[in-house]
């Protein structure tokens, strides 16, 4: 009996969110390690929203916005992109890329801290044992003594919480944003902004722009399996999977993620794993569950 081309469609869309997510964490890896942080994201985010400018210009969408969207957009494009990706790669310089992106895995905990302090909303008992789980998981993470010795590891761990922080606050500010109704179209405008600052970052920091010419052949595969990839079909499949199934499963991401970037960073860049990751890595994912879980959690009186 033939598999039915909706079914297909969602398996390969959860598998570019699952596998090439998870991937991007290497491939910015290998990029940074030749190419500077800030040219390296420009270049990406730039070529990125080039093709879907010309994707959406062929699906005649209107690509015209307002004045606020406009600076709506490039305000979201700064914290999703400039600061929480920019920073984030410049960062992979002095810790590894598994190890990055178990950090990044606490961006529920703080969408849910953001949420109480500029919302008030009150958190259910499932999203206080997950961050109570989650700063738990982040302590056994950073308090490794292997990577606090090292040579401005202390700083690249600091600063990817900073970004978790800005990607964080970029989600709770868009929900709320007057951004052009296509998302595809405010996507364009987010990355092709922020492309165009983390270049007048790159030139402030005096970084020098390397010609793709001169790339070896490891980068050239990077940056383009990161801009088209992990820029335009990853994330037009998360698009599609929050119309097609339940917002929960979309967000199991959030566990796999982390699981991939690991495994391809010791199999791939010899990236050690310490029992303290996995212990940390185990905590940390348990607590990103309880979080984005629905499932009500009755917490009862003791002795009851």
């Amino acid at each position: 009996m033939a598999i039915p081309r909706k079914t297909i469609l969602i398996v390969l869309a959860f598998f570019a969110i699952y596998v090439i997510w998870g991937s991007t964490y290497l491939l910015n890896k290998i990029a940074v390690g030749e190419l500077p942080p800030f040219f390296l994201a420009s270049f990406r985010f730039i070529t990125a929203g080039i093709i879907i400018f010309v994707i959406a210009k062929s699906m005649k969408l209107r690509l015209s916005i307002s004045r606020k969207q406009l600076i709506n957009c490039v305000f979201s494009g700064f914290l999703f992109l400039v600061y929480g990706n920019g920073v984030f790669v410049w960062a992979l310089k002095y810790i590894d890329s598994g190890f990055a992106a178990l950090e990044a895995s606490t961006q529920p905990l703080f969408v849910l801290l953001l949420m109480r302090l500029i919302d008030n909303k009150k958190m259910k008992a499932n999203a206080l044992i997950g961050i109570a789980l989650g700063i738990i998981g982040m302590y056994i993470l950073v308090s490794q003594k292997e990577l606090v010795t090292e040579e401005g590891s202390l700083l690249g761990m600091f600063m990817i919480l900073t970004c978790v922080l800005s990607w964080s606050y970029g989600s709770v500010f868009v929900s709320k944003a007057d951004l052009p109704a296509n998302y595809f179209v405010s996507t364009a405008y987010q990355m092709i902004s922020a492309g165009i600052l983390l270049a007048i970052t790159s030139l402030v920091f005096g970084e020098t722009w390397i010609s793709p010419l001169e790339w070896s052949v490891s980068v050239k595969w990077s940056m383009l399996l990161l801009s088209v990839f992990g820029s335009v079909v990853a994330f037009t499949s998360f698009n599609y999977l929050l119309k097609m199934v339940s917002p929960e499963k979309v967000s199991t991401s959030a566990y796999v993620n982390p699981v991939i970037a690991i495994v391809l960073g010791w199999y791939i860049l010899d990236e050690a794993i310490s029992l303290q990751t996995i212990i940390a890595a185990c905590i940390l994912l348990t607590g990103v569950y309880f979080i984005t879980t629905k499932r009500k959690i009755k917490i009862r009186p003791f002795g009851r």
